[in-house]
């Protein structure tokens, strides 16, 4: 018998509005044109195109976009801490960051992990085809030590990095200890997507 324990769960789900999705997009791109110091940090950074991670953490109350935004994303964050058995004490997750990415063709974001936070996630607004997906590190990477690779057939809960392909609409939730990266992509167009962390 093979039991598998200590499972990492991700959650996949949708928004279910276009119109919300476009709005998105026309938001972000707002965003991009305006805030100089987004865009200062990125170019100072090395990040191929345009973040508000640094400059802007209001963007709920600036724009109703990103309320509506986050009325929708508190829904699946609740489903997702229940579908991880988060003991809460009666309490719900709150929304502490959301920020906004528009990486650029051949642009990319390095491995990494949010500290201080419970779940983190992104919802994705614009992905041209050939853009990057998300990828996933299995967390017991540091600990394989002698293991050897998998083979490229191997069931995805055995690989050791996943990569999802969201589509405009989709929303990746996980537990923020997981490390994630963005590959760099081969797509022609922006790609757009809004990441956050809740606590």
């Amino acid at each position: 018998m093979i039991r598998n324990l200590f499972t990492t769960p991700v959650y996949e789900g949708a928004l279910d509005d276009p119109a919300l999705v476009s709005d998105l997009e026309r938001s972000v791109r707002a965003l991009a044109a305006d805030d100089m110091a987004g865009r200062r940090w990125a170019k100072a950074h090395g990040y191929r195109g345009y973040t508000s991670y640094a400059s802007l953490n209001d963007l709920p109350v600036r724009d109703p976009v990103f309320a509506d935004l986050r009325r929708k994303l508190d829904r699946h964050v609740a489903r997702f801490a229940d579908a991880c058995a988060f003991d809460l004490g009666g309490r719900r997750l709150k929304l502490d960051s959301l920020w906004v990415n528009l990486l650029r063709p051949g642009g990319g974001h390095t491995a990494h992990l949010h500290p201080h936070s419970v779940v983190s996630g992104t919802v994705y607004v614009a992905v041209p085809e050939g853009a990057g997906g998300l990828k996933l590190e299995d967390p017991r990477l540091p600990m394989l030590m002698a293991a050897p690779p998998r083979r490229a057939d191997a069931p995805e809960p055995l690989r050791t990095f996943v990569e999802l392909t969201p589509e405009p609409g989709t929303v990746y939730l996980w537990e923020s200890w997981i490390r994630h990266e963005v590959p760099a992509g081969q797509a022609k167009g922006d790609r757009i997507s809004v990441s956050f962390n809740y606590r």
